[in-house]
């Protein structure tokens, strides 16, 4: 009787580790896959609206430096200063965010047993977090030079804030486009992850 119960729970065993194991495991990578969706929702839209802020800001400089209205120049100059703190603020949050998704997929793939999917996983969160550094660096540098072209309304500082102002257009471009990869990486991961590959 002794060697029959020893006889099943030595088959029992490896069973139940596998089907606890990896389904708590899997568990917790769903549950930060839907954190990592919704986060994705919102940086689209955020993304959405920075870029439409700026392109009405570019436009509206456009039109104030056109007529040379002054006041107006200085109306647009002042919500850009705003824009520009906002966006430095945002960027060094993403950039903490991106920092940990590293962290944490390199733990999975030294957890996990070095699988593909993990690898590619942090190697993908590696890049989203340098990609996200680069633009916070450009993002500085368009930041200094604007503080020191602020109020200046000779025609050379005039044509460099408008440059300055269509480098953030592009940024935000960017910034959206690579927010979009990362939505569709993460919806990859969740599929591996769920198990629907």
């Amino acid at each position: 009787m002794a060697k029959w119960l020893l006889a099943t729970m030595a088959l029992s065993l490896p069973a139940l580790a596998h089907a606890g194991g990896p389904r708590g495991n899997n568990h917790g990578e769903q549950t930060r896959d839907r954190q990592e969706l919704r986060q994705d929702a919102r940086e689209t839209r955020d993304d959405h609206h920075d870029l439409r802020q700026l392109e009405s800001l570019l436009s509206r400089y456009d039109s104030a430096r056109g007529r040379s209205a002054r006041r107006d120049l200085l109306q647009v100059e002042d919500e850009l200063r705003g824009y520009v703190a906002s966006e430095l603020s945002e960027s060094r949050r993403e950039l903490s965010q991106d920092k940990k998704e590293a962290r944490t997929s390199a733990r999975e793939v030294h957890h996990d047993g070095n699988r593909y999917d993990d690898r590619k996983d942090h190697r993908d969160d590696v890049r989203d977090a340098r990609q996200e550094s680069r633009a916070l660096q450009q993002t500085r540098s368009i930041s200094q030079e604007l503080n020191g072209l602020y109020g200046r309304m000779d025609s050379g500082s005039l044509s460099r804030k408008r440059m300055l102002i269509a480098d953030l257009v592009q940024l935000a471009r960017a910034e959206q486009s690579q927010n979009r990869q990362e939505t569709r990486e993460d919806h990859r991961e969740a599929r591996e992850d769920s198990g629907w590959h």
